[in-house]
C-alpha cells in the first residue's frame, strides 16, 4: 500500500511541478465550459441522434467488456481452486484486462485524431464481432487458456474505442451540454456494468456446461451496438497529417509533457487514475467478499456489484445536473469525502448483507461526483487537434491505475493474508490521501 502511495503522489507531484500555460489562467472554481477552450468545436446543430447513438454504441461496448470479464471470473470462482490458485487467476484476469489499455491506449488517440471518430468508432465494432466469435468458440471448449485470451482482446477493442468516444462528446454536443453529456455517458457506462454484472451471473448460473449460448448473446449485442454505432453523427478528421507511430508508447512523453503544462488539466487526470484503482481494487474485493464472508451465490455477488455501480450512475447523473452547464470542480473533494467514509463503513465486521449493499451505493454516489468534473475537465481542455492523444495519455493512466489495483489486490490478499473486509479498509486509507490531495491543490489551482 505504501508503494502504491508513493506512486500516485509521486505522479501528482511530478505533474504538478511544471508551469501552467496561459490556459490555467481561468478561474477553475466553477467553470464555463466555454471559457476552457477557445478552440472550434464541430458539434451539429441538430446533436441529440449522434449523442444518443453514441451512448448507445456505449452502454453495449462497456456492457460486453464487463460481463465477458466477470463470466470469466465467476467461472474461475465455480472452479474451486485453492484460494490461492483462484486468487493468481483473478490476478491474470484483472492484468489482461488493463494491459491493452497501456499499450493501445496511444494507437486508439492516433486514429481519434488522424481520422473522423465515427468511422473510428464502427471500425472497433467490427474488430469486436471477430471477437465475439473467439470468445464463442472459447466459452464453448470451456478453455480457460482462450477465455482469458477472450478478455484481452475485448479490452484491445475498449482501448481502442475509448479516445473517440469521449473525443466525440466535445464535438457533438453544444458546450454548455459538455458536463451533462459527461453524466449521462457516465450514468450509461455503470448501469451497462451493473447489468454486465448481473447478467455475467445470470450466464453463469442458467448455461453451466453450456457456455456456447452465452458467447452467441454477447456477440448477438455486439451486432446491435454496430448498428447504434450508424447513427452517431459524421465529423471531420481532427488532424489528418498526424504520423503514426509503431512504438505503441511512443507518443507518451510527448502527450505527458502537454498534461503537464496545464496545471488544471494534470490535476484532472491525477485523480481519474485513482478512482480507476479503486474502482478496479473494490471490484476484485467484491467477488471474494461475497464468496468468502457473506457466503452468498454469483447472483448475489453481481448485486453487490450493482450497488457501487447503481451510486456511481446516479451520482454522475446528478453532478452533470448540478454543474448546470459549468465544470464544477468543488464536486471533486466532495466526492473523495465520501468514498473515504462509506469505505470506512463497509470495512466494519459483522456487517449484513444489506448494509453492505447500502454503503457500497453510497460510495458509489460519491464516486459519481468525483468523476463527472475530472472527465470534462480531461476532454475539454486540450486544443481540438490534441484532444485524442490526450484523452488515450490519460486513458492510459487510468488502465495503469486498473493494472496496479490487480497487483494490490493480490499483494494484499494473498501474500499479506488481509481479509477482504480489511482491503476495504485500506482502499479507505488511500482514498483519504485522494481527498487531501483533491482539497489541498483545488485553492491553488483556483489562485491561478
Amino acid at each position: 500500500m505504501q508503494g502504491l502511495r508513493d506512486s500516485s503522489g509521486g505522479a501528482s507531484r511530478n505533474l504538478m511541478s511544471a508551469a501552467p500555460n496561459d490556459a490555467t489562467a481561468t478561474h477553475v472554481e466553477s467553470l464555463p465550459t466555454g471559457e476552457l477552450n477557445a478552440g472550434p468545436h464541430a458539434h451539429p446543430a441538430d446533436w441529440r441522434l449522434g449523442f444518443w447513438s453514441l451512448i448507445a454504441t456505449q452502454f453495449q461496448g462497456a456492457f460486453n467488456d464487463n460481463a465477458l470479464k466477470f463470466l470469466v471470473i465467476y467461472l474461475i470462482v465455480e472452479r474451486n481452486f485453492p484460494s490461492a490458485v483462484r486468487d493468481r487467476f483473478i490476478l491474470l484476469v484483472g492484468a489482461l484486462f488493463a494491459i491493452p489499455f497501456i499499450f493501445f491506449s496511444l494507437a486508439g488517440g492516433y486514429f481519434a485524431d488522424r481520422y473522423s471518430k465515427r468511422s473510428v468508432t464502427i471500425g472497433t465494432k467490427f474488430f469486436e464481432i471477430g471477437v465475439g466469435l473467439f470468445a464463442t468458440a472459447a466459452l464453448a471448449a470451456g478453455n480457460l487458456p482462450m477465455e482469458t485470451a477472450a478478455v484481452f482482446l475485448i479490452s484491445t477493442q475498449g482501448a481502442l474505442f475509448g479516445p473517440s468516444k469521449y473525443g466525440l462528446l466535445p464535438e457533438l454536443l453544444p458546450e454548455n451540454k459538455l458536463s451533462w453529456g459527461n453524466g449521462v455517458i457516465e450514468l450509461g457506462t455503470f448501469i451497462a456494468s451493473i447489468t454486465a454484472v448481473m447478467g455475467a451471473g445470470y450466464l453463469a448460473d442458467a448455461f453451466r456446461g453450456r457456455h456456447f449460448w452465452s458467447g452467441i448473446i454477447l456477440l448477438g449485442l455486439t451486432m446491435i451496438g454496430l448498428l447504434s454505432s450508424l447513427g452517431i453523427s459524421r465529423v471531420p478528421a481532427a488532424n489528418p497529417a498526424r504520423k503514426f507511430r509503431v512504438n505503441p508508447l511512443g507518443d507518451l512523453g510527448g502527450q505527458l509533457r502537454l498534461i503537464s503544462a496545464d496545471r488544471v488539466l494534470a490535476w484532472a487526470v491525477v485523480g481519474n487514475t485513482y478512482l480507476w484503482f479503486l474502482a478496479a481494487l473494490l471490484q476484485f474485493v467484491i467477488v471474494v467478499y461475497g464468496h468468502d464472508v457473506l457466503h452468498v451465490d454469483e447472483s448475489q455477488i453481481s448485486y453487490l456489484q450493482a450497488a457501487v455501480g447503481i451510486g456511481i450512475g446516479v451520482g454522475s447523473l446528478a453532478a452533470g445536473y448540478l454543474s448546470r452547464g459549468k465544470i464544477e470542480t468543488r464536486l471533486v473533494p466532495i466526492g473523495a469525502i465520501g468514498m473515504t467514509l462509506f469505505g470506512f463503513l463497509v470495512s466494519r465486521h459483522g456487517l449484513g448483507i444489506w448494509p453492505v449493499r447500502a454503503d457500497l451505493c453510497l460510495l458509489g454516489l460519491f464516486g459519481g461526483f468525483y468523476a463527472v468534473p475530472l472527465n470534462a475537465l480531461i476532454q475539454h481542455r486540450p486544443k481540438r487537434e490534441e484532444k485524442g492523444g490526450v484523452i488515450a495519455a490519460a486513458n492510459l493512466l487510468t488502465f495503469v491505475g486498473v493494472f496496479l489495483a490487480a497487483g494490490v489486490y493480490y499483494e494484499l490478499s494473498s501474500r499479506e493474508g488481509i481479509s477482504p473486509g480489511g482491503i476495504f479498509l485500506a482502499g479507505a486509507i488511500m482514498t483519504l490521501v485522494a481527498a487531501f490531495h483533491a482539497i489541498f491543490l483545488l485553492p491553488d489551482l483556483q489562485s491561478h
